[in-house]
């Protein structure tokens, strides 16, 4: 098997692997039992033509297409046109088709992509944790030995890539959506700086903090999938790890983590100092002020209250409750409130960007904590919402500085999957990918020490 998507598109271009064979493979992989819940409706007929399409090109000795006629899975969030777009909710279930694609599938199938099918998420992309009481919740597969969440909201489609069932998976960032589940499940999740990617044709949380992006087996992987979704290309910088100024940020950041984070974390580290990085710890006391700053809600909670509020007057009783519950928090903000929110932010992030104008790029643990089990917050509305806020608390930092981060695996053979955040501000988006390509590597040359 192929270790990420450039390697697979690579054969397919070479003529060497057959794009209908690995889409064979992936299709197999959405049928095994542990892919239950991944998707809510599957593309069998578009993807087919695609990886067709791609064998052909290949045979012809044509140039091949980005993608190649692989599988990419699409969050429940995006517009695929000829199919509904539920986003993860029995509200949505009498939606009509789509009359054309989102901008960001739109792009993807323009270079080659196998679109699978639409992935299982959080309701309405409105928690970390990816429980959806409607369509099952995936269980993440890095633990056979006990069930344990997936992480949201881009849940099934983390674990479609995670089970190779895709290549990549299209989802959103509005707070850590992307880079929790890669963290939970040893994946790459990289959240480009939000103005980047277009969002038409996308269901929205908050119009201000949602971001178009992917998670992906590799950084080279995500790399590719900027491109093709941003249409850009990234300017890769080649300087050797000790050529880049990284920061550890100490508050906040580093609060409860448990013990298999904390290890992963420290170990990570030393081995990126082992090959020559130059990390400084600070303290970023501006991280603290954020409670305060977002006591009234915050973003999501207003914006999200504007799209439902005639929703929720219509059909509350078929929301999940758990996400009602954060709406309706929007209903309580006036807009002087959403007018000083945006101030605050505004001024805030204009100090950390000062705070952070030495480095690079800042380090942390994407998310503190490994993948709780399924049952502890299957029934217990107080430590779900504990857990959520948890996961989505590292995470969310970047999306309010308007900034980009990537998640990359940092844990050792045998232990459950701990991401680390690599983090920058806006449009930074190059520097980020750089130094992350970086320290994949380093970490990969001595992951067995």
């Amino acid at each position: 098997m192929h270790t990420d998507l450039s390697a697979a598109r690579t054969a397919v271009h070479a003529g060497r692997q057959s794009a209908l064979a690995l889409l064979a493979e992936a299709q197999a992989a959405a049928e095994q039992p542990a892919a239950r819940h991944v998707f809510i409706r599957t593309f069998g007929e578009q993807a087919q033509a695609a990886a067709r399409a791609a064998d052909l090109a290949a045979a012809a000795g044509a140039p091949g297409l980005p993608l190649a006629g692989l599988a990419i899975s699409v969050k429940d969030l995006f517009d695929v046109a000829g199919h509904p777009t539920t986003a993860g909710s029995v509200v949505l279930a009498d939606a009509p088709p789509a009359a054309r694609d989102a901008t960001a599938v739109a792009r993807l199938r323009q270079a080659g992509a196998a679109l699978v099918g639409h992935t299982n998420m959080t309701e309405f992309a409105f928690s970390g944790v990816g429980w959806n009481p409607h369509y099952g919740t995936p269980v993440n597969p890095s633990d056979t030995s006990v069930e344990r969440i997936p992480g949201g909201s881009t849940s099934g489609g983390a674990v479609s890539v995670a089970l190779g069932a895709a290549w990549a998976a299209l989802g959103s960032d509005t707070g850590g959506s992307i880079r929790i589940p890669a963290a939970l499940q040893g994946l790459v999740g990289f959240k480009n700086t939000a103005c980047l990617t277009p969002l038409d044709g996308c269901v929205p949380l908050s119009t201000t903090l949602d971001t178009a992006c992917a998670i992906t087996k590799s950084v080279r992987d995500a790399v590719l999938l900027h491109e093709i979704l941003a249409a850009r290309s990234v300017r890769l910088q080649a300087r050797p790890l000790s050529g880049w100024r990284l920061a550890v940020a100490r508050t906040t950041m580093l609060d409860g983590m448990d013990d298999t984070v904390a290890d992963a974390f420290a170990q990570a580290l030393q081995r990126l100092r082992d090959q020559g990085a130059q990390i400084k710890e600070i303290a970023l006391a501006e991280l603290a002020e954020l409670a305060d700053i977002q006591a009234t809600g915050g973003f999501a909670a207003a914006e999200s209250w504007a799209w439902h509020r005639a929703r929720l007057q219509a059909s509350e009783d078929r929301y999940d409750p758990r996400v009602a519950q954060r709406i309706r928090r929007g209903a309580a903000m006036g807009a002087a409130d959403y007018i000083d929110l945006i101030q605050a932010r505004r001024a805030w992030i204009a100090r950390v960007e000062q705070r952070l104008a030495g480095f690079d790029a800042v380090l942390s643990p994407t998310v503190p904590v490994v993948a709780p089990t399924l049952a502890s917050i299957a029934e217990d509305d107080a430590e779900f919402f504990r857990v959520n806020a948890l996961l989505l608390r590292n995470p969310s930092v970047v999306n309010m500085l308007d900034g980009c981060a990537l998640s990359l695996p940092c844990h050792r053979p045998g232990q459950l999957p701990v991401g680390l955040m690599v983090w920058a501000g806006h449009l930074q988006d190059d520097t980020v990918l750089s130094v992350s390509l970086e320290i994949e590597a380093a970490l990969a040359a001595t992951k067995g020490d």
